[in-house]
């Protein structure tokens, strides 16, 4: 293994939660979570000879791994996308949950899942806790529509969750 090899593996391993919540966030179902999830980490290999360091890893794969889920969801019109029926619970792994909390992170990404493809981004760059001018950096749009799209794709979150109680 070369040294350009072994260091993108350790990055990843550091940063692995990031491309597993965003599978998470865009995929139901567990096959197509592994399958984003590997897509993602393809997509950033493939990459990795151009990152310069310019920014933080963590931040170049969030766009990478942002990226792709959208496109991936795009090419993949097969995806069975989740439905109040067809709802599995998942439980995250690496992580202890007391029933409620994990009960609330359930219904929270279901909700999620009803979001369009970049509703989510948006909602997933919020629950990062980023700044309106990071993701402005991110999305390649103006803060002030950064604070117009979070006010909107968080509402309509809102309602998701208002509506499902």
């Amino acid at each position: 293994m070369d040294v350009l090899e072994q260091e993108f593996l350790e990055k990843i391993e550091m940063h692995k939660g990031i491309i597993f919540k965003i599978s998470k966030m865009y995929m139901d179902d567990k096959d197509d979570r592994d399958d984003l999830f590997q897509e993602i980490t393809y997509q950033v290999w493939k990459s990795y000879p151009n990152f310069r360091g310019q920014s933080e890893f963590s931040t170049w794969l969030y766009r990478i791994a942002l990226n792709t889920a959208i496109v991936f969801l795009k090419n993949e019109k097969k995806r069975n996308f989740i439905t109040g029926e067809n709802f599995v619970e998942y439980k995250i792994p690496y992580e202890e949950f007391d029933n409620e909390k994990e009960e609330k992170l359930n219904a929270m990404y279901k909700a999620i899942h009803q979001l369009n493809s970049i509703d989510k981004a948006f909602i997933f760059y919020y629950l990062e806790d980023f700044s309106g001018k990071e993701i402005a950096e991110q999305m390649g749009i103006s803060e002030g529509n950064v604070r117009v799209k979070m006010n909107r794709a968080k509402n309509k979150l809102k309602d998701i969750l208002s509506s499902n109680k």
